[in-house]
């Protein structure tokens, strides 16, 4: 709310968090230090007009990693990064013990805890505009838009043994940083003075520090699984880490881990590969030397064939209507070839581009036409979602650029006729197609 702030509150918590404070507990807890976990991107936030240095990446991984130790039950933390402030605060107090003692001398004071254990490692990657997208919709200065951007932070996390050196594990976990922005305005006319303009909006930015904070929480909890399974540190009972690794789908988490591309996005096999069938319903019309043309409902069947990964050849059938008001309105058919690209073909959802030629069809030849077929070329582009290898959906826009200027029986000078569709519908693989994939 505009003019509100709210009253201090505990901290948020990671969606890790849950995770990390229900493992199992270990036969005896590990010694471990932290000297530092730093950022290690040098990354400043970007700003467009003026010179920004402040960091993309907190500064305070290491209280974030801390805290995660703590909080898993497996570690004890000692203080290794405020180190000189400990031994001089160690010195003063011998000093004053010293100064006061007794005739039996002074009390030393108790030794430090020495790690068994240090954990390093530290954000090494922060990564911006990963995925970037956007949709809108205006119509007569009304409408509104979206916008969409995700942005990566990594992390690695090492356990080294102090008595040798030698690196026992190494873990790393990624997280995505999500910010969206929605807004919408109009912008009217209302009389010949007088004006109406209003906006409204909404942006939601995931915070960068909780982002760090749940792959932290990750990262530990990695550590401490991947360690017992190794035998670096033991469970009190092996049978209780079995079931948290059931109960958290950890072996289902480490083989995504496997199939998961550069975006983050998990990656199926072949999910588009053999025949598919592909029905739409569609809204098309056409853009000529009509002010005013009619849109017209129809229907729509492709029939595509993989050729490799990513690439595919499609024919389409169409059926619809071409017409301007009050002047005429007549039935079309159309067949095109495409030839399609998908841009993230192993992913559950792609945008897809395609280019083609075809040829479009009067049911017959009319006086005010100079022909009954016109040819043209084809420009397609959308989105494309597989539940599964058999079923999908596909929404798209078509754009046709005609090769002659009568496509409603009216030649200028200029450009030529176009027509566009926009569909949506349903991909599928016939079971009897099964066969021959």
């Amino acid at each position: 709310m505009p003019m509100h702030t709210d009253e201090a509150s505990r901290g948020i918590i990671s969606r890790s968090y849950e995770d990390l404070k229900q493992l199992p507990e270990p036969e005896s807890k590990v010694v471990a230090a932290v000297y530092r976990f730093r950022d290690q991107t040098g990354q400043y936030k970007p700003s467009e007009n003026i010179a920004s240095w402040s960091t993309a990446v907190t500064q305070g991984a290491t209280s974030i990693l801390i805290k995660s130790m703590e909080e898993s039950g497996w570690f004890i933390p000692i203080e290794r990064e405020g180190i000189s402030n400990l031994l001089n605060e160690r010195q003063i107090i011998q000093s004053i013990r010293n100064q006061n003692a007794g005739p039996n001398g002074p009390e030393p004071l108790p030794p430090l805890l020495f790690a068994g254990v240090i954990l390093e490692g530290g954000v090494i990657g922060y990564d911006t505009n990963v995925i970037t997208g956007g949709s809108g919709v205006r119509y007569m200065a009304t409408g509104g838009s979206t916008n969409y951007r995700k942005d990566q932070v990594t992390i690695y996390l090492r356990a080294v043994s102090t008595q040798s050196g030698r690196v026992l594990k190494t873990v790393h976990t990624t997280k995505s940083i999500i910010s969206q922005q929605l807004e919408s305005g109009v912008f009217r006319y209302v009389d010949t003075n007088r004006i109406l303009e209003a906006e409204t909006g909404y942006t939601y930015n995931e915070p960068p520090v909780m982002a760090v904070t749940e792959a932290i929480d990750e990262a530990v909890k990695q550590l401490i699984v991947e360690g017992a399974e190794e035998g670096i540190w033991t469970p009190k009972d092996p049978q209780e880490l079995e079931d948290y690794k059931l109960t958290f789908n950890f072996e289902k988490e480490r083989q995504e881990q496997m199939n998961r591309n550069y975006f983050g996005l998990l990656q199926q096999e072949n999910l588009r590969a053999g025949w598919f069938l592909n029905t739409n319903a569609l809204i098309a019309s056409h853009i000529g030397n009509y002010a005013d043309p009619d849109r017209y409902a129809g229907f729509n069947l492709m029939i595509e064939r993989s050729i490799v990964t990513g690439l595919s050849a499609q024919a389409n059938f169409e059926r619809t209507a071409v017409g301007a008001n009050n002047a005429f309105s007549e039935p079309i058919t159309l067949g095109e070839l495409f030839l399609n690209g998908y841009l993230l073909p192993e992913n559950k959802i792609s945008p897809f581009i395609s280019a083609g030629v075809g040829a479009m069809a009067y049911d017959k030849q009319h006086d005010f036409l100079n022909g009954q077929v016109y040819f043209t070329s084809s420009f397609k582009g959308g989105i494309d979602y597989r539940f599964n290898r058999s079923v999908g959906l596909k929404l798209s826009a078509n754009y046709r650029y005609m090769l002659t200027d009568d496509l409603d029986g009216v030649t200028m000078e200029g450009y030529n006729d176009q027509f566009w569709s926009v569909k949506a519908g349903i991909v599928f693989k016939p079971k009897l197609w099964t066969y021959f994939n």
